[in-house]
C-alpha cells in the first residue's frame, strides 16, 4: 500500500514538528547552539513555510498512514529534506520516501551534514555515493554532496 502523498497546507504544523524535532535531535549535539535550536528554530515559523501554494509545500510529500510519520521535499533533481519522526525511524519509511523521490520524481542528489554518519550510511545503503563536493552552509555547517548518478 502506498502511503506517500502530496503535502497539504493542513499538514504544515505536523511537517514543521517533524523537521524541528529532527534538527534538534540530529544537529544540536554537533553544534550546541541553544539560542538557535531552542529559540530561533520553532514550529510556528517553520509551519509558515508550508502555507497554501508555497514553493516548499508544492515540493513536499508526506508519508501518511493515518499519521504523518515522515516528509520529503524535492526541488528539481535535489532532495532538499528527508525526515522521519524519530519514533518511527528504522521502520522503512525513509527508504520508501527516498525510493519515491528517485523513481517518481527523478531526484538524484542531496546535501548531507558531514557529521551525520547515520544519514550518510542510510543514503549509501540506498545507492547514493559521496562525490567529493563539500560546502559550508551559513558559515558553519559542513555539507557533503551525495548522488546516485556518478
Amino acid at each position: 500500500m502506498n502511503y506517500i502523498r502530496s503535502a497539504l497546507s493542513t499538514d504544515a504544523s505536523r511537517i514543521a514538528e517533524i523537521i524541528i524535532t529532527n534538527y534538534r535531535t540530529n544537529f544540536y549535539p554537533f553544534f550546541h547552539n541553544e539560542s538557535f535550536y531552542f529559540g530561533e528554530l520553532n514550529v510556528i515559523d517553520m509551519a509558515l513555510e508550508y502555507t497554501k501554494d508555497s514553493e516548499a509545500l508544492n515540493n513536499t510529500y508526506v508519508y501518511d498512514d493515518g499519521i504523518i510519520k515522515g516528509i520529503i521535499r524535492i526541488s528539481g533533481s535535489e532532495i532538499e529534506k528527508l525526515y522521519v519522526e524519530p519514533q518511527f525511524q528504522s521502520c522503512g519509511i525513509g527508504a520508501q520516501l527516498l525510493d519515491f523521490a528517485v523513481s517518481e520524481k527523478n531526484a538524484s542528489w542531496l546535501w548531507v551534514l558531514e557529521y551525520n554518519t547515520r544519514g550518510i550510511a542510510f543514503y549509501q545503503n540506498h545507492g547514493f555515493k559521496l562525490n567529493g563536493e563539500k560546502i559550508i552552509e551559513d558559515e558553519w555547517v559542513p555539507l557533503l554532496k551525495m548522488s546516485n548518478k556518478l
